[in-house]
């Protein structure tokens, strides 16, 4: 599912640092920002991280809530699909190719599209 500018995001409940929120009642009736990473750490994000907490007092001034999450790439060496939805399975990042490597990660086994394109169960968490 695709968000644009001024679409009311789905609701869901998540662990943050924070503690577990739900994602409408933690943003009241302001406005919220909502940006994702494939992995933390990387250049682009920690830029962005550090900017947004330079102007977290404007945010606040504005009544506009930031919230960042952080894909299962970076813990687990997989990504989701767009429309992906809890429990489903997710594709294998297409730089893992060491099948020793792939075994340990993925005991519960995958399915190879296409030599790119290789699909797990969901890593227990």
């Amino acid at each position: 599912m695709a968000l644009r500018l001024g679409d009311i995001a789905p609701d869901f409940e998540q662990d943050s640092s924070a503690g577990r929120i739900r994602f409408h009642e933690w943003l009241g009736n302001g406005w919220g920002v909502l940006f994702s990473h494939p992995a933390d750490f990387t250049p682009v994000c920690t830029t962005e991280l550090r900017y947004t907490a330079k102007l977290a007092g404007e945010f606040a001034r504005r009544n506009v809530r930031v919230i960042a999450s952080l894909q299962l790439t970076d813990g687990y060496s997989v990504a989701t699909p767009v429309s992906w939805k809890q429990g489903e399975d997710v594709i294998i990042i297409p730089s893992l190719k060491d099948p020793d490597v792939l075994k340990q990660k993925f005991p519960k086994g995958y399915r190879i599209v296409r030599p790119y394109l290789r699909y797990t169960p969901q890593p227990d968490r």
